[in-house]
């Protein structure tokens, strides 16, 4: 069923504040309209400050400078996150020394975590350590958690600040896997606190190899704070492919791209 734009556009912004995200592919067939129809959608309704363009569509505008509490992301892209968890899941191998990052894709990492042995894990963020001591309990794997300590944030349920970055540099890891709140090619890896980004870089720092995982949502976002440069990147984990204007950059500066396949 055909509608007139404006109709069209007041429908747009009801699915985002429905669903939080909206993806041109979808709406062109919802809509019965051409994909670029829908883009110039988008595109008038981001100038007018109503919503955010990212790869594939686009992302309600109710944080702009910050985060959403971690709360109210938990059910945001969960099958997506899920997916993201599991590829990157299968990274970890027997005895590993890892961290992990606060936030929501994090705990599905670690509810991915299956049969591994040997495993020295660390983390600043309450929920994932919980997720993991519950993970230990019932024997989904063997080894040893850290939980770093410092100054407390109970809106994004995190550790950070300087107690935590001077812990963290006292450990090497092989491994760190890191959230974050927007991947673009020309900012890099960004972060909406700057608490968090300054312990992310930390972690980057001490990691043999740095995982970024993150779902399409971040893709083409400048978060806030800057956190990491796109070649200091090893991997990054996401549920759709590299956006094709990528390709040639990933191959450039060596970052590995995985797709994680989101269940139906």
């Amino acid at each position: 069923m055909s509608t007139v734009s404006s109709e069209r556009k007041q429908a747009i912004i009801t699915l985002l504040k429905q669903n939080g995200q909206v993806k041109v592919i979808a709406l062109a067939e919802q809509f019965k309209v051409a994909p670029e129809t829908i883009r110039r959608d988008l595109q008038e309704l981001e100038s007018n400050g109503m919503l955010r363009r990212v790869y594939g569509g686009a992302t309600a505008v109710l944080f702009q400078n910050h985060e959403a509490p971690f709360v109210q992301r938990q059910s945001h892209n969960q099958r997506e996150k899920a997916a993201i968890g599991r590829c990157a899941a299968d990274l970890i191998q027997d005895g590993d020394t890892i961290v992990i990052d606060v936030g929501t894709t994090p705990i599905e990492l670690v509810k991915a975590i299956h049969g591994r042995k040997r495993l020295t894990i660390l983390t600043n963020g309450l929920s994932v350590a919980f997720a993991l001591m519950e993970k230990i309990n019932y024997g989904h794997f063997s080894g040893k958690v850290i939980v770093l300590g410092g100054e407390l944030n109970s809106e994004q349920q995190s550790i950070s600040g300087i107690l935590c970055e001077k812990m963290m540099r006292n450990f090497r890891v092989n491994k760190a896997f890191i959230s974050v709140g927007g991947i673009s090619l020309t900012d890099g890896i960004s972060e909406y606190d700057p608490d968090e980004a300054s312990m992310s870089q930390t972690f980057a720092k001490s990691a043999e190899q740095v995982i970024v995982i993150a779902d399409h949502s971040k893709l083409g976002v400048r978060a806030f704070s800057h956190m990491l440069a796109f070649d200091e990147v090893d991997t990054i984990v996401c549920d759709t492919d590299a956006p094709e204007g990528w390709i040639e950059h990933l191959k450039e500066t060596g970052v590995q791209w995985l797709t994680a396949h989101v269940d139906e």
